[in-house]
């Protein structure tokens, strides 16, 4: 036995001996193999991945986007401005580019299937500085002010967060290519950067789980974003 050596066992008598023998086996048994912890981690975070990626649901892209005079596969030029088209009764956001050509959308939500964070940073601080300086009577430019001002300077006293009382969510979407992530209320909706905490309630934390993430595709983002609510939940 470990820690004893022959001639010092010779004195003691066989109960005493087994008394040792006992402690040093219940020793032996108790030992953790350090493989079976590494094991036991990795069954952890599959279980863990598994749980996480119930929250998500893929969904086909049926959102329209009215114009594209940009293919997507390429870096589109910097955003420098942006106005209002109108074609008949429809009204259009009309993007414009450095190099001079634009897009088209209805609304806010089909620009984020294309823009990257930096073409929303962009048309963020477009869309405050014209709002410094002078107050548009366009009714789609105060929708992308809100928009845009709820998702770059949140305030818990926006009157955005307070209507989250007694209404149910609808539906929570990723756009992940500008890292953003849009909720749907019944009688408001919201877009957030994926990576920022707002006032949000555990009953509408709750109901996003509940009603699941819509993405495009699996993704490292939808899932860090599933698991950021889920910590924001159990605060």
């Amino acid at each position: 036995m470990e820690g004893w050596k022959h001639k010092d066992l010779k004195s003691k008598d066989f109960d005493s001996i087994k008394e040792l023998f006992d402690k040093a086996f219940k020793r032996v048994n108790m030992f953790v193999d350090f493989r079976t912890e590494l094991v036991e981690a990795e069954v952890d975070d599959d279980k863990e991945t598994t749980e996480i990626k119930q929250l998500m649901e893929i969904t086909p892209n049926e959102e329209e986007v009215t114009i594209d005079d940009v293919p997507l596969a390429v870096k589109s030029p910097s955003i420098v401005g942006w106005k209002i088209h109108k074609e008949g009764r429809k009204s259009y956001y009309q993007i414009i580019r450095a190099n001079g050509k634009s897009q088209m959308y209805m609304v806010f939500g089909h620009m984020l299937k294309s823009f990257d964070r930096e073409d929303l940073e962009n048309l963020y601080k477009l869309v405050k500085a014209k709002y410094e300086s002078t107050r548009s009577v366009e009714d789609l430019d105060l929708i992308l002010w809100g928009d845009l001002k709820t998702m770059f300077e949140p305030h818990i006293e926006d009157e955005v967060w307070k209507k989250q009382q007694g209404n149910k969510v609808l539906n929570w979407k990723l756009y992940d290519s500008c890292r953003v992530h849009f909720l749907r209320l019944q009688s408001v909706h919201i877009y957030m950067l994926v990576e920022k905490k707002y006032p949000l309630t555990p009953s509408t934390l709750s109901m996003m789980l509940e009603k699941k993430l819509m993405i495009d595709y699996e993704s490292e983002m939808a899932y860090q974003l599933c698991k950021f609510i889920i910590k924001q939940l159990k605060k």
